[in-house]
């Protein structure tokens, strides 16, 4: 039997709407600031998904989220960021939401109960063999959810389950299971609040730590962003003049060689003959840039 402490009633919640709107803020306030720290005892779990993650899409697969209502969100907002961010193309990533596109214009709860639109969903993306998909949902136990990470499973992907509730359905259907043991809600059942705060935190480190094992991140710079505006062009620029200590004027024009790709403009800084040379040099080291700066020092040394 699932332990629903996501039903269940906040210990401040007697009372609650006689409270001064001062209390009530600080209670919702302090009640982040819980959810927020259960997610430390999930950083075990979170690492294991995170190398899942970056073994899969460093193989050639796709990463694919699953999730209704507030949790569907959440992942929205971790899964959209990554192109930008760090560079993976769009098409290795695949959200299933329940209720579809019409899920961003009315949020209704009726598609989360929907299993043939997640069957079809994940036969519709051909989640499969190579691929990871990650179903989250507080309770654990979102027909929709369950549904897809079931079918992505028996189709041969890598899966990852993220709830809320101990002993959740979701878990028996996943390779690695993250549970986010955060306390009741204040508005009990409102998991857009506390469940939605630490699966968010969850899903920025386990896709950030991917990011690291795959050689995006470079001493906390997003090294492999795709610079396709003003603020992100800035950004490369003032990214490879700080890494390579060459000014902005230089770093600029070393962009422009490498063809906006920020670590080929880097090693050609470091030395690298060519934009080509440097792309080779990044392959062999597997897209890691600390690793591809040492073999241009070691070339340089011989």
């Amino acid at each position: 039997m699932v332990e629903t402490r996501t039903e269940a009633l906040h210990q401040n919640a007697a009372g609650l709407d006689v409270q001064t709107p001062a209390a009530i803020l600080s209670f919702l306030a302090n009640a982040q600031i819980e959810a927020a720290r259960a997610v430390h005892g999930a950083i075990p779990a979170i690492a294991e998904a995170a190398e899942l993650v970056a073994r899969q899409l460093k193989g050639g697969g796709r990463l694919a989220y699953a999730a209704a209502g507030s949790s569907g969100l959440m992942a929205v907002a971790d899964a959209l960021e990554l192109p930008g961010t760090f560079g993976i193309a769009r098409d290795r990533i695949a959200i299933l939401i329940a209720g579809g596109d019409e899920a961003f214009h009315t949020l209704a709860g009726g598609p989360e109960d929907d299993t043939e639109q997640a069957a079809a969903a994940v036969a519709n993306a051909n989640i499969g063999k190579g691929d990871c998909l990650i179903a989250i949902s507080a309770s654990g136990s979102t027909p929709y959810a369950v549904q897809a990470i079931g079918d992505a499973r028996r189709r041969g992907a890598a899966t990852i389950a993220i709830a809320n509730n101990k002993g959740a359905t979701l878990f028996g259907e996943a390779d690695v299971a993250i549970l986010l043991e955060t306390p009741p809600e204040l508005i009990a059942g409102s998991t857009r609040m506390g469940a939605g705060t630490a699966q968010k935190i969850a899903l920025n480190m386990l896709s950030t730590l991917a990011a690291v094992h795959l050689g995006h991140v470079h001493d906390g710079y997003m090294v492999n962003l795709a610079a396709d505006n003003i603020k992100l062009r800035d950004r490369a620029v003032r990214m490879v003049a700080a890494i390579s200590g060459r000014s902005r004027e230089d770093a600029a024009r070393l962009l422009e060689e490498s063809g906006g790709r920020v670590k080929t403009a880097i090693l050609l800084a470091a030395g690298a003959a060519n934009a080509d040379a440097a792309e080779k040099i990044l392959e062999k080291t597997g897209q890691k840039l600390r690793p591809a700066l040492s073999a241009i020092e070691g070339s340089k040394a011989r």
